[in-house]
């Protein structure tokens, strides 16, 4: 059983109305839907933003309602000029760019006494979505590469030059390398799907609200699309 975790409401709300006979539990302010989705037993949750929010959402899944795998929808800022407003990114790995403990000898981005830097995501669920994709949006590309997270909404063309020169990232966001890290100390697969709805630089307050919407759907195209075929 997959569990589907958004971080804003609107990233959920429409494969809640499409579940059938949802069963509602709410654990930690947050509200899971358990019910049948194209057929399949799927968890859907709004996580909050935030690495700390989504992190503890995923343990909830594991624990409360023992899902076997996680896909992350939401949106993200692009950090490539090849990646346009309105693709989407697929998850090779995630790191969280935010953490610094670089006077310890560990490089940007590596958590203290883990083993790994950046946290790798399922090859099948990718290739997966990597079909699907092609199937309900042909009408955009479909990218994969890094996924860089930290608390913080990049908005400046100085942080997403560095951004890219230190992690060489694909997109950058708020959830999606902790979601990673808690599905990697839980030993379950994961995929993270993020939409572009900006370009992560002074564009950011211009482009924002206009491809919201858009980028949404496209996701969460693409959700469905791999909760039918998992």
């Amino acid at each position: 059983m997959l569990g589907i975790i958004g971080a804003m409401a609107e990233e959920v709300e429409l494969l809640k109305k499409e579940m059938v006979q949802p069963e509602i539990t709410s654990v930690a302010g947050m509200d899971f839907y358990r019910g049948r989705i194209g057929g399949k037993d799927t968890v859907v949750v709004r996580s909050g933003v935030g690495k700390v929010n989504s992190a503890v959402c995923v343990q909830i899944l594991v624990d409360r309602f023992g899902v076997d795998g996680i896909v992350n929808t939401g949106i993200a800022g692009s950090l490539k000029a090849e990646i346009n407003i309105g693709d989407l990114v697929l998850a090779t790995d995630a790191v969280q760019h935010d953490v610094d403990a670089t006077q310890f000898s560990y490089p940007p981005g590596q958590i203290p006494q883990l083993e790994v830097l950046a946290f790798e995501a399922d090859q099948r669920l990718r290739e997966k979505a990597v079909t699907c994709c092609r199937q309900v949006n042909p009408d955009i590309e479909v990218h994969e590469g890094r996924v860089l997270t930290g608390d913080q909404f990049v908005s400046s063309k100085e942080k997403k030059a560095w951004l890219s020169e230190t992690f060489g990232g694909a997109c950058t966001e708020m959830e999606g390398a902790a979601i990673a890290q808690a599905a990697y100390l839980n030993q379950i697969p994961f995929l993270i799907v993020r939409a572009i709805s900006d370009k992560a630089d002074d564009s950011a307050q211009m482009d924002y609200e206009e491809f919201e919407r858009l980028a949404i759907i496209h996701s969460v195209n693409l959700t469905r699309a791999l909760i039918e075929h998992a």
